[in-house]
C-alpha cells in the first residue's frame, strides 16, 4: 500500500462515514477507493462489509426497545437472514474476482437507482397504518426477504433500502420497520463478516486505515447533520454513484 493509496482511503473514509451519517451511500466512496489502492474486486468488497460491520451492529443495538417487544416473531426473519448472508457471501468467494469484476457496473448500478428512489420507498413507508398486529409470515415475504440477504451478503449497497420496502409493503409503521431493517442488516453483514474472514480474503491494513477514517468521518457527519441541506447530499451521492457506475461500464 503506497503514501497515495493511504492518503485515497483516508478521504474515502471519512467521505464515507459522514455520508452515511447524513444521508446515506458511503459504499458508493469507499468499495471503488479499495479498488483503485488495487485490491481485487472481491477481497474489495469483503473489506468494505467488515468496514460497514461495526455501525450495522451500533444501529441494531440502538433500535432494540422497537425489537424487544416482537420476540419470537424474529426468529424466522432471523434464520432466513442467516441463511441468505451466509448464502450470498458463500456465491461471492465461489464467483470469484473475474465474475464480480463483470458484475460491478451492475451493481452500483442497481445500488445507484435504489438510493436515488429512496425518498419515494420513504414516503411509502411513512404512510403505512401505525403499529397494530403483527403480520403472519408468509411464502411470499419470506422469499422477497432470502433474495434481499443473499443479495446483502454478496454486495450490501442499497441492502437496506430493499429491507424499508419490503417491510413497507408488508405493513409495518416507520419505527418498526426501521428497527427491523437494523436487525437484518446486521444479521447479514455478521454471517458474512465471518465468511470472508474464515476464508481470508479481508485485506486488514486496508480496513485499518478505512475505519480510522470512516469514525472520524461519521463523528463530522453526525455534527453537521443539523446545518446541512440533506437534499444536496442525496444528490452528491447519486452523483458519485452515477459516476462510478459510467467509469466501471466504460472501463470493463
Amino acid at each position: 500500500m503506497t503514501l497515495a493509496d493511504i492518503l485515497l482511503l483516508l478521504l474515502a473514509g471519512f467521505a464515507a462515514g459522514g455520508m452515511n451519517a447524513l444521508a446515506g451511500g458511503g459504499t458508493f466512496f469507499s468499495f471503488p477507493a479499495l479498488l483503485a489502492a488495487g485490491l481485487p474486486p472481491v477481497t474489495a468488497n469483503a473489506t468494505n462489509a467488515v468496514a460497514l460491520w461495526p455501525a450495522s451492529l451500533a444501529a441494531s443495538w440502538a433500535a432494540r426497545d422497537q425489537l424487544r417487544p416482537l420476540g419470537r416473531w424474529l426468529l424466522p426473519l432471523v434464520a432466513i437472514s442467516l441463511i441468505g448472508g451466509l448464502g450470498g457471501g458463500l456465491l461471492l468467494l465461489a464467483g470469484g474476482d473475474e465474475v464480480f469484476r463483470r458484475l460491478i457496473p451492475w451493481l452500483l448500478l442497481a445500488a445507484t437507482l435504489l438510493f436515488a428512489a429512496s425518498p419515494w420507498l420513504s414516503r411509502r413507508v411513512n404512510r403505512q397504518r401505525e403499529a397494530g398486529a403483527l403480520p403472519r409470515h408468509g411464502l411470499a415475504g419470506g422469499i422477497a426477504h432470502a433474495l434481499v440477504a443473499v443479495y446483502g451478503g454478496y454486495f450490501g449497497a442499497g441492502m437496506g433500502i430493499l429491507q424499508l420496502a419490503a417491510f413497507s409493503i408488508e405493513g409495518h409503521p416507520l419505527l418498526r420497520a426501521n428497527a427491523l431493517k437494523n436487525l437484518l442488516s446486521s444479521t447479514i453483514y455478521s454471517v458474512a463478516v465471518v465468511t470472508f474472514v474464515a476464508a481470508g480474503r479481508v485485506s486488514w491494513a486496508e480496513l485499518a486505515v478505512l475505519l480510522g477514517a470512516a469514525s472520524c468521518g461519521g463523528y463530522a457527519g453526525g455534527a453537521l447533520a443539523r446545518r446541512l441541506p440533506s437534499r444536496w447530499l442525496r444528490w452528491l451521492v447519486i452523483a458519485v454513484g452515477a459516476g462510478m457506475t459510467a467509469y466501471y461500464f466504460v472501463t470493463q
